[in-house]
């Protein structure tokens, strides 16, 4: 950067010799002041190339985070249905062996039991 100040500078000051000839040295003060605005507008699309710099690197880290935990989740999800599967077909081997006999049983069963609370709990 420093580099590039030397290099304008320098430019600026044989900016107005020409041929054997010295121009005005109004244009040096305006080509001065056009260098200074030149660099305040560099500086300022620094500062804000930087700024979109972090808030591009803050995204990207906010997106992995949530991909952690969309992956985490989704695996959650696949054991948690092989769990209920494994529990439906479970209560589908019980269903299909018992007899219509003992269904009876448990389901007279817990009519018997409601109705006792209910009477105990009046």
């Amino acid at each position: 950067m420093n580099s590039r100040r030397e290099r304008s500078n320098r430019a600026a000051l044989f900016d107005g010799i020409e041929e054997g000839g010295i121009r005005a040295s109004s244009s040096y003060a305006s080509h001065e002041i056009d260098e200074q605005e030149n660099e305040k507008a560099m500086d300022g699309l620094q500062d804000r190339v930087n700024l979109l710099k972090r808030l591009s690197g803050d995204i990207h880290e906010e997106v992995e985070t949530h991909n952690r935990m969309l992956d985490r989740m989704g695996n959650d999800m696949d054991s948690s249905r092989g769990v209920l599967a494994g529990t439906m077909d479970k209560f589908k081997m019980v269903f299909e062996t018992k007899s219509s006999r003992r269904m009876f049983t448990l389901v007279a069963s817990f009519v018997v039991l409601f109705l006792v609370v209910y009477y105990l709990t009046r």
